[in-house]
């Protein structure tokens, strides 16, 4: 193993009311793609500080290997005194170079001449991210990169990472980035911090082994400890286990849905009579709505009926937001009509959070000041009610502002899921989520009576939760699939591949030869590194889910050594083969 270029030995961190965390140890080596995984409130963010030196820890020693420069991408970039976005990118002691800046500023789409006091929430997150980028790191720490981020920012900030010759720590509640990027695991839970050197889609594998450890443990103890071991088997084993349940559940639903749509492409769901099982909640025919010279929505039908859920996609700027509100009747159709179900109660959470004022209490927000709050009719204590949603029953009276974004964002579902209605309208609800949180909205979904429309980002919480997906690409156009994100994304491809380019003809003369080109050896390790690399991914995941066994190294402590010794030579071989293709593609770029 690579020695560490970042560790810190015997962290600790007091809050005042007590220790957040004590006695953690973690190690960064030159090349780590490691997944932070925690609840929300568990000290994450904090962490990251330290670990970047931001602030001093209580306890413990930081130690980085000399030159090693690490830069935090933090959650919500504070552009205070900044007139414009590159006024922020380009401050502070270790503010980049302004061509490395504007060149990714450029490749992930951000003007940076926008004046800081108007930009969105997306347009801050990509100008924080041409900051972090630019300065060219040798460890990366990521907190939540993907919020306020469309489809197209996600991917290209994957491609990125992909190719960073450097090491990263990324704290994201997108599974489908974890799972495509991350190579270890560290897993902050209940003041300590476990690593594992498997990626993030061994991390339920390896956890549900963890906590059946602890309870075995706990069975030789005292009552009190075995309650604890109840809690841990059923309360997040048996979660996964039911959303596995609802999932086929899901899947059913999506069958029928399919057989409604009308033809590929063509957002219009079909129905006969409506009677109490296919009751339409929302009727739009041949909508189109501009905004001055351009058309966002062009010619749109769609039928929604009671129990849909339906997802929508697309880059920012396409029209998400605009469509939502035409089906939700807050704005009318410039051509065609939209007609909503005269017993129609909907529910808006949208992605400002605006009522969540940093100087009310807890208390305010789930009962105006009480203690009491009427959840769907039945009258509830709100530590009981808090309780529910993961919180410590205790926070009753904590200010708004002292909670984390996640936890902002969990007290706002848990208001308003306690509200009776028949639409929920979610505009990006996975933004600032941990894991136990999504799986708990997964649920409150699953289990919701009336219909539902979500505009997310997050592409496995799409696949876990939607029955159609409605694609936008800016055209105005809008694609109608049955199913998630990667049903949305497969049929596309598949109407893309019958359409061949028509073949180029033959050029007048052949080209000039060039003066200089490639070895014979550097043109074919250039042409056939990209399948080796391929190839190596393969063989790790594939020896990564044989050690995600729990019993494996019980039942067979050798071929656990094996497999670890194969994994991080097959590591150590695809890091070398990816540097020595940035090499090669660099020379190739420098030849024209």
């Amino acid at each position: 193993m690579a020695a560490p270029v970042l560790a810190y030995e015997n962290l600790g961190l007091n809050q005042g009311t007590g220790w957040l965390f004590r006695g953690l140890d973690v190690h960064v080596g030159p090349r780590d793609r490691l997944a932070l995984i925690g609840r929300n409130g568990a000290g994450k963010t904090t962490f990251f500080k330290a670990l970047a030196g931001i602030i001093d820890s209580d306890e413990g020693r930081r130690m980085i290997k000399p030159g090693t420069r690490v830069v935090l991408l933090e959650q919500e970039p504070d552009l205070t005194g900044s007139e414009t976005l590159l006024d922020y990118v380009l401050g502070g002691d270790d503010a980049p170079e302004r061509h490395e800046a504007e060149a990714i500023a450029d490749q992930i789409g951000i003007d940076l001449s926008r004046l800081a006091s108007t930009a969105s929430g997306g347009e801050r997150r990509r100008a924080a991210i041409a900051r972090a980028l630019a300065q060219d790191p040798d460890v990366l720490l990521l907190d939540e990169p993907t919020n306020h981020l469309d489809l197209g920012a996600i991917e290209w900030l994957e491609d990125w990472l992909a190719r960073f010759s450097g090491a990263f720590i990324v704290i994201s509640h997108d599974r489908a980035f974890l799972t495509r990027l991350t190579r270890q695991t560290l897993w902050l839970d209940r003041g300590k911090v476990r690593r594992s050197e498997v990626g993030y889609g061994g991390f339920e594998a390896w956890t549900e082994a963890v906590y059946a450890e602890e309870a075995r443990a706990a069975d030789k103890l005292d009552a009190r400890l075995k309650l604890e071991a109840h809690w841990l088997e059923r309360g997040v084993t048996a979660r996964r286990r039911r959303n596995q349940g609802r999932l086929t559940k899901l899947y059913e639903m999506r069958a029928e849905r399919a057989a409604m749509l009308g033809p590929q492409g063509v957002a219009k769901l079909v129905t006969g009579a409506d009677d109490v099982r296919t009751k339409t909640v929302i009727d739009a025919k041949n909508v189109t709505k501009r905004y001055g010279d351009r058309t966002i929505i062009k010619g749109f039908t769609l039928r929604v009926q009671r129990g849909d859920r339906i997802g929508v996609v697309g880059a920012n700027g396409t029209g998400k937001t605009t469509l939502l509100r035409l089906l939700t009747g807050e704005i009318q159709p410039d051509e065609g009509s939209v007609r909503l179900a005269k017993t129609l109660d909907g529910v808006i959470i949208d992605q400002q959070r605006k009522m969540m004022a940093p100087e009310k209490r807890v208390r305010d927000i789930l009962a105006d000041g009480g203690d009491w709050i009427d959840v769907l009719g039945v009258r509830k204590h709100i530590k009981g009610y808090l309780k529910e949603f993961l919180f410590d029953p205790e926070l009753t009276d904590a200010l708004v502002g002292t909670l984390s974004g996640g936890e902002r964002s969990r007290l706002l579902l848990a208001r308003e899921f306690a509200r009776h209605s028949n639409l929920l309208v979610l505009d990006e609800p996975t933004n600032d989520l941990d894991m136990e949180t999504l799986d708990l909205l997964q649920e409150v979904i699953a289990e919701y009576d009336g219909t539902v429309l979500i505009v997310s980002h997050d592409r496995d919480f799409l696949d876990r939760t939607v029955t159609v997906t409605l694609g936008l690409d800016g055209s105005g156009t809008i694609d109608a699939v049955a199913g998630g994100y990667e049903d949305w994304v497969r049929q596309r491809s598949q109407r893309a591949e019958p359409k061949k380019a028509a073949p180029k003809p033959a050029p007048a003369a052949p080209p000039p030869p060039r003066s200089v080109k490639l070895s014979y050896k550097d043109q074919r390790d250039y042409d056939l590194l990209p399948g080796r690399i391929e190839a190596l991914d393969a063989t790790i995941a594939r020896d990564e889910a044989a050690l995600a066994d729990p019993d494996l190294y019980a039942k067979d402590p050798k071929r656990f050594d094996a497999l670890m010794k194969a994994i991080e030579k097959a590591r150590a071989e695809k890091d070398a083969a990816e540097l020595r293709w940035l090499d090669l593609a660099e020379q190739v770029d420098a030849l024209g």
